[in-house]
């Protein structure tokens, strides 16, 4: 069985790589390469269905989608033959939420032959156990406004929002929308002055989510962030969310003085 990673921007697609045995073919979307990995081949939008033909005929039976890519806008004049019936589906996708976005390009790939598989699902030792990974620990504080976030990002899923917010005495100081986790964490930058430290930023999956594509996943950068806006600590789900380099991840968290906690939904 032969396996491709469609891979995006930033730095999971390399972190797959280094956790796999057998190197996949690594293809990227034009203007979306991802850090720290050769790129086999690079497509456009325009040319998908040329692209899905040209893995098949080298034996790929498994997709792996992995890394961030934005909405691109689809130029007619370069569509060719083999992506023109999958424009409709393209076209729908790239108006929907996140993840209805992403459960039409999955079905792209489906109808094409291939199984998509989830990054966590090949690598998963990119899943850390539940418990607090850090020498600092959350408090009876930090642990409700955790509570308090999953509620909130319970109530995002409906509208497929967002995955993440940032929750200080019970109150939501800022929840992810369309820019992301590290613009929210920016957003939070002036309230410093009047507000210099606390709160939490809770991530996880949308409820209903198909995680089989953009599974949350946090690194050293998101750990930097958090702690440049005065965070006490950053909170995930178990089994919803990837930690890349987590060596890396908890050390970053001990020198800043933040807690890293693996919560488990049901605790």
């Amino acid at each position: 069985m032969g396996l491709a990673l469609i891979a995006g921007a930033g730095g999971l697609p390399h972190a797959l790589v280094q956790q796999l045995e057998t190197r996949p073919i690594v293809c990227a979307l034009a203007g979306f390469e991802p850090d720290g990995v050769k790129v086999d081949e690079t497509f456009r939008l325009e040319t998908l269905g040329s692209l899905l033909a040209d893995l098949k005929a080298k034996g790929v039976d498994q997709i792996c989608l992995a890394g961030a890519i934005d909405r691109p806008a689809i130029e007619p004049s370069a569509i060719d033959a083999a992506t023109m019936p999958l424009i409709p589906v393209l076209q729908q996708a790239l108006i929907q939420g996140d993840d209805g976005a992403l459960r039409a390009v999955i079905s792209v790939f489906e109808h094409a032959g291939f199984a998509v598989r989830s990054a966590h699902e090949i690598a998963p030792g990119l899943l850390p156990a539940t418990g607090c990974m850090t020498r600092c620990e959350p408090d009876d504080t930090a642990r409700a406004d955790a509570d308090r976030a999953a509620q909130i990002v319970d109530a995002m899923s409906a509208a497929d929002v967002g995955q993440c917010c940032v929750v200080q005495a019970g109150q939501a100081l800022a929840i992810e929308t369309v820019y992301g986790t590290d613009w929210m964490l920016q957003s939070l930058g002036a309230r410093l002055e009047a507000d210099p430290r606390g709160g939490v930023l809770f991530k996880a999956p949308k409820r209903d989510q198909d995680t089989r594509a953009d599974m949350p996943t946090i690194g050293v950068d998101t750990i930097g962030a958090a702690a440049a806006v005065g965070l006490q600590g950053v909170v995930i789900e178990t089994n919803g969310v990837m930690v890349l380099n987590q060596a890396e991840v908890v050390a970053a968290c001990d020198k800043a003085g933040l807690f890293l906690w693996v919560r488990d939904r049901n605790s």
